[in-house]
């Protein structure tokens, strides 16, 4: 694979789908069909359709490792359909979540084990990890009073409606996440001004895929 893959990730409220999309605007422009912008659970039909029954609301019965393993599952789809012939087409793809996410949040917020939940997506991704995953942290509390702010009604899902607590063990795990591989996880302190987080994050981009500016 020639291409390079990056990740995004953060407790939720932490505003990386925003400065995500910021980026995009910024640098579509330069890299035309070069680049390829993808979110998890999603990315393609398969797995959009399985992100709709993880998110769902009304799923409340769902238990906490059927919810690991469905991410999983269209974590591998999402792969196999999407980012590896991105990355084979040579592209800079940039993607909004990705194994992280099931480690902080169903191995540490759901409490079914980290490794167990780390395990489980290197079989699912053969363990293929992004050159850079640009962490963007902020305390639980803030994440959730920007949740209660700004987002719809009808967008807050089954994980923005969980309890502090949850959200604390979340943004822990991130961290430790983060400690454990400082030179792919790079942290930036998303309580700044949203154009802060944008430029910080381009330059790390740029940093790591600089052969595409």
């Amino acid at each position: 694979m020639s291409g390079t893959f990056i990740s995004f990730e953060g407790p939720d409220g932490a505003g990386k789908t925003s400065a995500l999309k910021a980026i995009t605007a910024q640098i579509t422009p330069l890299l035309g069909d070069r680049l390829t912008i993808t979110r998890e659970p999603g990315g393609n039909p398969i797995s959009e359709s399985i992100r709709a029954v993880i998110l769902d609301r009304k799923n409340t019965a769902m238990d906490y490792r059927t919810e690991a393993l469905l991410y999983a599952a269209a974590r591998r789809q999402h792969l196999a359909e999407t980012i590896l012939p991105a990355l084979a087409a040579d592209q800079l793809v940039l993607c909004d979540r990705y194994v992280d996410s099931s480690v902080a949040y169903q191995g540490a917020g759901r409490q079914i084990g980290e490794q167990a939940v780390e395990e489980m997506n290197r079989f699912a991704t053969d363990g293929l990890l992004p050159e850079l995953t640009i962490y963007f942290d902020v305390p639980a509390e803030v994440g959730l009073q920007r949740i209660q702010a700004h987002r719809q009604p009808d967008k807050v899902d089954r994980l923005d409606v969980e309890q502090t607590a949850f959200h604390d063990r979340v943004r822990a795990a991130y961290l430790r996440l983060q400690a454990a591989h400082p030179d792919r996880i790079k942290l930036i302190d998303a309580t700044q001004s949203p154009d802060q987080v944008v430029q910080e994050s381009l330059a790390l981009i740029k940093q790591t895929a600089r052969r595409y500016f």
